[in-house]
């Protein structure tokens, strides 16, 4: 439980693109970034104490809360923020994003509530690409569009029953240098090749048609790609298993992500023995989808004295 007068803010991590869904499909998972917020006096100062993890870069907590803030004209009083990250940073699973998100509730928690489709906005302006984003804010599967000035997102239900088993080496891969091996044009191929596999992915996520996911997580505009700079990458996307239901790049990468209803231990130790074999330390995890709310739905909690607000407003 938080202290009194402390306000708790949690926003969870995501896997985005999803195969063939580049900068368009993702899905949060129950991987958080929480932050414990304390006022102090004074205005405008914001002191930030990173638990177990070292901020490389530039403070995205910071930058989005002031950003939004200077949008609005208002001034922020000093505070004091503990943050803690389950969310591996340069891991493919939404680090920055989360980071961005969470900037955005903090100011939400001491200006007041943000129109949601602001939120979107803003947060993809200072992101430069939607899908992370979008799960991050809103939960559950997420398909993102980006329109002049602004961003439209839909809601899809993660089918329960499917679980995601995802291996993150210890190997950090900035999303920059990521997509700086993508080329600028694809051909009229690919491109048909990956509409349409990403619809037929939406539909056997909908219909919980499993066996069509092998298909359907198949991509030609980033993995390929991206094989040349992510260690086991090739060698995931081969892998065959009766339980093994689909593979995929998780984000950018490192992280890679299998599909399965069970035998979630022999698929993780599938993937274990890619990098046991490469000498790559690695970790392996089953993850939980973080769960979509309703349009307009709110959920924040009082606890004695303190506000929690979750990482995501339906």
């Amino acid at each position: 439980m938080p202290k009194q007068d402390e306000i708790l803010i949690r926003v969870p991590g995501s896997i985005a693109n999803i195969g063939p869904g580049f900068d368009t499909l993702a899905v949060a998972v129950q991987l958080y970034l929480t932050m414990h917020v304390r006022l102090v006096p004074g205005t405008g100062e914001m002191h930030f104490a990173f638990v177990d993890q070292k901020l490389e870069g530039e403070n995205y907590i910071e930058r989005s809360c002031r950003f939004i803030a200077a949008r609005h004209s208002f001034l922020l009083p000093s505070i004091e923020v503990k943050v803690e990250s389950e969310i591996p940073m340069k891991g493919g699973l939404g680090s920055s994003a989360a980071a961005t998100v969470a900037g955005l509730r903090l100011y939400e928690a001491l200006a007041g509530p943000v129109d949601e489709q602001e939120l979107l906005t803003t947060a993809c302006e200072l992101e430069g690409h939607p899908d992370n984003i979008a799960a991050s804010l809103l939960g559950g599967l997420t398909v993102s569009c980006e329109v002049p000035g602004a961003l439209r997102v839909l809601r899809a239900i993660w089918p329960e029953s499917l679980q995601i088993v995802v291996v993150t080496p210890q190997l950090h891969l900035a999303t920059t240098a990521s997509r700086a091996v993508l080329p600028d044009k694809v051909s009229r191929a690919d491109a048909i090749f990956n509409v349409q596999r990403t619809a037929f992915l939406l539909e056997a996520l909908r219909t919980a048609d499993f066996a069509l996911l092998h298909e359907a997580l198949e991509d030609r505009l980033h993995q390929p790609y991206r094989a040349a700079i992510v260690p086991g990458l090739k060698e995931a996307l081969e892998l065959r298993h009766p339980s093994l239901l689909g593979v995929c790049l998780s984000g950018a990468g490192p992280s890679i992500i299998a599909f399965a209803q069970q035998h979630l231990e022999e698929i993780g130790d599938l993937l274990a023995n890619i990098y046991i074999a490469k000498g790559i330390p690695f970790k392996v995890q089953v993850l939980q989808v973080h769960p979509t709310h309703a349009p307009g739905s709110r959920q924040s909690s009082l606890m004695a004295k303190s506000r929690c607000v979750d990482g995501w407003r339906g």
